[in-house]
């Protein structure tokens, strides 16, 4: 049974779903190497900004600016942040949806380049939910380019949230190192902190991408030996969306295919998901599985 208990003016739940998302947090911390905590202090306010700037480039438009740091803090609002030792190496950014949706929208995430593949980015994510759930939130939302092969496979599989929503140009055409002025396509997740699929990818088990039948499977867009976006069918219940191996490094190789990358993807996940189609997961070999129902 679950109660409450008010430690200093905070609600924590005596749950075991928060105590397995507060272990699961740990171990995370501890296999990535760093310490994950809150962050309010302005100079570490100021180190966030500018480790965002060196992620992606610093131009007239910022990521965040210290003064809006400080009052999203200042209300209460989520800025976490991963240390290896005294340097910040990652932070997460985050604010509370209108009361009635019991969520937090988490607005950005970014690890430094020299921490990528070493779970630091997972380590924050889990310090989120428990943060999250120890508030008495159910839900944490946010956005990511569909096109980018490991965000999609992290969000999906690893943290096991739900695609929800297309979202065409959801930013506007986007000028940093990252998105290299492509439209801001996005898909809306939504992660149910306390559904079981959710604790069990916490604690090391991705969600796989349910094919069921993998032979009936069509696939509605495909890759060529060149790396170029095939449009097929999507006629089938089964239907598969491949997206490039590395968009980012195809936006300056290749800009007119990563383009052709971009329409494609919009004009067959963005219209399957439009008419009803659910994204079941993302398979490691880079395609999203999408259901539709008869």
């Amino acid at each position: 049974m679950t109660r409450a208990e008010d430690q200093g003016g905070l609600k924590v739940l005596a749950d075991p779903v928060l105590d397995r998302a507060s272990a699961a947090a740990e171990a995370a911390a501890l296999t990535a190497g760093v310490v994950v905590r809150d962050i309010r202090e302005l100079t570490e306010l100021d180190e966030v900004v500018r480790l965002y700037g060196a992620i992606w480039g610093s131009g007239t438009n910022p990521q965040v600016t210290v003064e809006l740091l400080r009052a999203l803090t200042k209300a209460g609002n989520y800025v976490g942040g991963a240390f290896a030792g005294q340097r910040l190496v990652g932070a997460c950014v985050g604010f509370f949806h209108a009361p009635a949706e019991d969520a937090l929208h988490s607005h950005i995430a970014g690890v430094s380049r020299n921490g990528i593949g070493r779970g630091i980015g997972f380590a924050l994510k889990l310090h989120q939910r428990a943060w999250a759930l120890q508030r008495g939130v159910s839900e944490v939302a946010w956005t990511f380019d569909p096109l980018i092969r490991r965000n999609a496979y992290f969000n999906l599989a690893k943290l096991g949230a739900r695609a929800d929503e297309y979202l065409p140009n959801f930013y506007g055409a986007m000028t940093d190192a990252i998105n290299g002025g492509d439209d801001s396509d996005r898909l809306l997740v939504r992660w149910r902190l306390a559904e079981e699929s959710v604790t069990a990818a916490c604690a090391g088990t991705p969600l796989s991408a349910d094919t069921v039948d993998t032979g009936a499977a069509v696939v509605a867009l495909g890759i060529s030996g060149t790396g170029a976006p095939v449009m097929g069918s999507s006629a089938g219940t089964t239907c598969l969306v491949a997206v490039p191996s590395n968009i980012e490094e195809l936006r300056v190789r290749e800009p007119a295919v990563a383009r052709r990358w971009r329409v494609a993807v919009r004009e067959t996940l963005g219209v399957l998901l439009a008419d009803g189609g659910r994204i079941t997961g993302f398979d490691r070999a880079g395609w999203y599985v999408v259901r539709r129902e008869q």
